[in-house]
């Protein structure tokens, strides 16, 4: 019965026009979210289904961007049998005109994808079909296809199934938006045991598109130079200052002077900068501390040696001890992060250094309410990478592996084989100024890309790709090199593709790999969710709700257990018990529009998955760290909420509550 009403509304949606309705058509079974699709390329709008070109200026045409985002308010078969929507370009009421349905895709999860960093991977492939692609991936010999698939394309644009390639440098989504929206998709597992995803999208950079789309344009721009330039490069030390720290404080002074004689040498002083930021824990615990964290340095403004050496030269560890032994060091990456300008640079590395745990979200003493993983995602979005030197020191020893617990979550890079994180043992003096000093030294080294002057040139021929084989090698010295080099070679692809002509390729309808094909471990993109601001405060309302009901009978699961699957219910696990639900306000609770919203991303929410004998299979150190992560996450969308740089709008004229933000979705619940 429920799958003939689902069908029934689908039809009847297809029939009729809501000429009445003042929202959107809503998608077949639902009851909040409205039916959205994307549009084509040359998508012209009319005023009635199957009539007359809209009326816009006088004498004008108007073409709907490509790619750009529409809501479906009436969907009507016209006289000569063709399907056309009428579309809007936001869900307030809000209507453009008509289009024909074969020059819009239908895109209702609003599920994009960001593609990660090319310099560990092949570059993409998008194929025409999905059954190319999965018997590519099914292929033993799977790698020397590939190699003749990249030459073939290489030398003559062409290969069979192949539609388009993605450029050789990275296209970075936080500096040059780019829609790749996900349609379908299926699970598959490769000969090696890998599961990868198949996905279906569709991808054009809506800047550059113009005239008819092909459908065979391989768009392989690989770099064409549009400005003279050279990478610049921002090194941010973030550095616990309590006690035990002054020998690091001071090797970590005297190997910048030594990195700074060696750029005058090479004539670098104006490529690369420095800055320093010092850390300790909440002063309102201990006054004496004097600060929680605070900017010595930046890198925007230390514009030369004497400048930078002046400004670090009081920094001296505590003279009273914190009230435990863990630190507020998510405190001093985050003042790195949002307190330093990093606009002016191309390749942006932090590198902590410290010998203690960090205080977690959920510590009274935490200035940030963030987990590793949150902190790590922030600096992501800035484009920053994170080091982090742990010295183990013998004080330390209970700490040790709490701590690298931690680091290793925090520096984790797309970039890089494993966690940019470098135990010191017994925090030898010796050995973390050799450690700093190699590391330092690569990324400084990692600087001497530069953009031709004529538009036609381009750096990569100076670009050495590191050897993978390295990553391997027992001495940590090299190791630390061949991470950084990783690193460096990625910051240097995202510069190049900020400075030429790369853009995504267009591909009305495409199947991709998300993980690269030669390297199935490897992955290739990175999903994001575009939310509203009413979705992210929805989503914010359902896990603070949540949250309440674990915490309210933390001792009682019984009791607990009762509030989270009401819950539950409103956030849409249960629709029939959801629209019983009191509403006040007369209208669909929040927790059921995000509820539909999570039923209809292709992964399980890990609140909605929670039953009462997981929770009791768990001991209490695996629940606490469960009400830490909702706690972190909630913290976490505050944050989005508050980043108005980037709200994207996905239609032209669109209501400003339609601007969307790209939620990663690791970091959903």
């Amino acid at each position: 019965m429920r799958a003939l009403l689902s069908l029934w509304l689908m039809l009847a949606a297809w029939a009729c026009v809501a000429a009445d309705s003042t929202a959107p058509l809503l998608q077949p079974g639902r009851q909040t979210l409205y039916q959205r699709v994307l549009a084509a390329q040359d998508c012209i709008l009319h005023d009635t289904a199957g009539g007359s070109v809209a009326a816009g200026d006088p004498g004008s045409i108007r073409i709907l961007p490509p790619l750009s985002r529409h809501y479906v308010y009436a969907r009507q078969r016209a006289a000569d049998g063709s399907d056309w929507l009428q579309v809007g370009p936001d869900a307030h009421g809000q209507r453009s005109g008509w289009i024909p349905a074969a020059c819009a895709v239908e895109w209702n999860t609003q599920l994009t994808l960001a593609l990660t960093s090319p310099a560990r991977r092949d570059p993409l492939l998008f194929f025409e079909h999905r059954e190319q692609l999965e018997d590519l991936l099914l292929q033993p010999d799977r790698g020397a296809r590939l190699d003749t698939l990249q030459a073939r394309l290489q030398h003559t644009g062409q290969a069979d199934g192949v539609l388009a390639r993605e450029p050789s440098v990275a296209i970075d989504p936080q500096r040059q938006f780019y829609l790749l929206p996900v349609l379908s998709g299926e699970e598959i597992m490769t000969p090696d045991g890998q599961v990868v995803r198949l996905l279906e999208v569709a991808s054009l950079n809506a800047s550059r598109a113009a005239g008819p789309a092909t459908g065979r344009s391989l768009a392989m721009t690989d770099a064409t130079a549009s400005a003279a330039g050279t990478l610049r490069t921002a090194v941010v030390f973030v550095i616990d200052t309590t006690i035990s720290m002054r020998p690091y404080i001071d090797q970590t002074r005297d190997m910048i002077r030594q990195v700074y004689a060696r750029m005058r040498a090479q004539g670098q002083t104006q490529d690369v900068r420095f800055g320093m930021v010092a850390y300790r824990s909440n002063v309102a615990a201990v006054p004496g501390l004097e600060y929680t964290s605070r900017i010595y340095a930046d890198p925007s403004q230390a514009s030369d040696e004497a400048t930078f050496m002046a400004q670090v030269a009081d920094i001296r560890q505590a003279t009273v001890s914190s009230s435990r032994f863990d630190e507020d060091a998510y405190a001093g990456v985050m003042q790195a992060i949002d307190g330093i300008d990093w606009s002016g640079f191309d390749a942006r590395y932090i590198v902590l250094v410290t010998d203690a745990g960090a205080l977690d979200a959920a510590d009274a003493l935490s200035s940030t309410g963030l987990d590793a993983a949150q902190v790590r995602q922030a600096a992501a979005d800035a484009g920053i990478a994170i080091f982090a030197l742990h010295l183990r020191t013998p004080a330390g020893r209970r700490n040790h592996a709490r701590a690298e617990q931690q680091y290793r979550v925090l520096a984790q890079h797309a970039a890089a084989d494993a966690p940019l994180y470098y135990p010191i043992d017994a925090g030898n003096v010796r050995t973390f100024g050799r450690r700093i000093g190699a590391l330092t030294e690569t990324l400084v080294e990692r600087v001497g890309g530069r953009a031709g002057t004529d538009g036609q040139e381009v750096a990569l021929a100076g670009i050495v790709r590191p050897d993978q084989k390295k990553a391997d090698t027992d001495d940590a010295d090299q190791q630390i090199r061949h991470d950084a080099a990783q690193v460096g070679h990625a910051m240097q692809l995202s510069w190049l593709g900020g400075r030429s002509a790369a853009s995504v390729p267009t591909v009305l309808r495409g199947w991709i790999s998300d993980h690269d094909l030669r390297r199935p471990d490897v992955p290739a993109t990175e999903a994001r969710v575009l939310l509203t601001k009413a979705q992210l405060s929805d989503l914010s309302d359902a896990v603070r709700q949540a949250l309440e009901a674990v915490e309210s009978g933390f001792g009682s699961e019984q009791d607990m257990f009762a509030r989270l699957r009401s819950v539950a219910a409103s956030m849409g696990t249960n629709p029939d018990e959801a629209a019983r639900r009191d509403d006040l306000s007369g209208d669909v609770s929040p927790g059921m529009r995000v509820g539909e919203y999570l039923d209809s991303l292709p992964y399980r929410s890990a609140i909605m998955s929670l039953d009462e004998e997981a929770w009791r299979s768990w001991d209490r150190q695996t629940q606490a760290a469960f009400i830490d992560g909702l706690k972190a996450r909630l913290r976490l969308y505050e944050r989005y909420n508050e980043d108005v740089d980037r709200w994207i709008s996905l239609a032209h004229d669109g209501d400003v509550r339609d601007d969307v933000y790209p939620v990663p979705l690791e970091m959903m619940p």
